[in-house]
């Protein structure tokens, strides 16, 4: 039997409605790509295919990058968003691109 929650209390737990689904990322630079390089890189990303798609993001790493991507409102990625990031790093020279599964973000 479902159990019956408050919207306030299912907003709070991130549940139904409020649930946030997102996906990880992984990533590549080529050995010695120089830090300025890389900073231009991340900074072009957001601009041509993070933000543009009301998508957030958020990683880190130096030649081998790993990240989280999900909506910047409420709401579900979906699998064109996956296949979005992937193809937008890959045909930008990224190696390596990987992006797991769509999961729920505040509960795996």
């Amino acid at each position: 039997m479902a159990q019956q929650r408050s919207r306030r209390l299912r907003k709070k737990l991130h549940l139904d409605e409020f649930q946030e689904i997102g996906f990880t990322v992984n990533w590549n630079f080529a050995q010695g790509t120089d830090i300025d390089t890389i900073d231009a890189f991340i900074n072009r990303m957001i601009k041509e295919v993070i933000e543009p798609n009301g998508l957030g993001f958020g990683g880190s790493g130096h030649l081998d990058w790993e990240g989280i991507i999900c909506l910047q409102k409420v709401g579900s990625c979906t699998e064109e968003h996956r296949t979005l990031i992937a193809n937008w790093l890959t045909q930008n020279g990224m190696e390596n691109v990987e992006t797991s599964e769509l999961y729920d973000i505040w509960w795996e």
